[in-house]
């Protein structure tokens, strides 16, 4: 939260101090039951309530009109299971830290990756809400890599003061998707750290690339980012492992440098062909598209 922010609503700070609340109780309980629970109660009672599971339906009518009915509701009940946990994972602090510290690095990329750093170079690193986008930061982090990130400030003023720290506990540094954040990533990229942006969000500026066949826009940022200064542009992901627990760390190649638009259509292609492998860990609550396909 910059300096010329508003105080949080009062509004904001019950529904705030009622999450808070929420994560103390589970904090009390051991981190595989904390997990668990928190997905059940995502799933079952917060998804409900917030209409997730319609928007999941849209979605997924949207982009799969032929998946089988079963399997719209299975992904109806999982994906807001996978953001639950993923919360519980992330306000788990040193004992999330633990579980994905010392995870390889696996992929066509990966020996790319630790080649700069090892070298000091720096690289953009794209990502999607998908898994838990946060166990790949913590795992390159606590390897030695200088990784910061990218965010996008909460409507809920008080809500993002927890979930800043609770990031921040992750890895630093963090930069605010603001003029000032904006400016503080563009040194650290130029002073040779690496940075991490999600990119799979509708951005109404964005091009109009695809993603399942459907337009949606897309922002540049990224691919700009590597160009002008010259970095690999390189896709990440955290894939959720069987045990809902674990994650194996999934690094591509490098995307080859042409045009800003041709780029970030190569990472649209990436993500999903990885969500089609894990359709229940993206996040497909998201907006993504804001229009219908076509009739035909």
């Amino acid at each position: 939260m910059n300096d010329t922010e508003e105080s949080p609503t009062l509004s904001d700070r019950i529904s705030a101090s009622v999450f808070s609340g929420l994560m103390r109780v589970l904090r009390a309980l051991p981190y595989e039951r904390r997990v668990a629970l928190a997905g059940r109660a995502m799933s079952g009672v917060i998804a409900p309530l917030a209409g997730w599971r319609r928007r999941v339906r849209v979605n997924l009518g949207m982009a799969c009109p032929d998946l089988p009915a079963s399997e719209v509701e299975r992904l109806v009940r999982r994906v807001p299971d996978n953001i639950g946990r993923s919360l519980a994972e992330i306000y788990s602090g040193d004992e999330f830290l633990e579980r994905v510290r010392d995870l390889p690095l696996t992929g066509p990329g990966a020996a790319h990756l630790e080649a700069l750093r090892a070298e000091g170079k720096s690289a953009v690193l794209v990502t999607g809400h998908f898994g838990n986008y946060d166990a790949w930061r913590g795992a390159l982090h606590a390897r030695g890599y200088r990784i910061g990130a990218l965010y996008r400030p909460m409507n809920n003023r008080a809500f993002n003061a927890q979930y800043v720290e609770a990031i921040e506990g992750i890895a630093e540094p963090l930069f605010s998707r603001d003029k000032r954040g904006m400016a503080r990533m563009l040194r650290y990229l130029r002073d040779g750290g690496m940075v991490g942006l999600a990119i799979d969000q509708y951005f109404k500026a964005g091009a109009p690339c695809t993603f399942f066949g459907l337009e949606a826009k897309t922002p540049l940022s990224a691919a700009e980012l590597a160009l002008k200064y010259d970095v690999p542009m390189i896709p990440i992901f955290a894939v959720r492992q069987e045990d809902g627990l674990s994650f194996s760390i999934e690094v591509e190649e490098a995307i080859p440098p042409s045009g800003a638009e041709t780029m970030s259509q190569l990472f649209n292609d990436a993500l999903e062909r990885k969500v089609r492998a894990h359709m229940d860990q993206w996040f497909w609550i998201h907006r993504r598209w804001k229009k219908r396909a076509p009739r035909g």
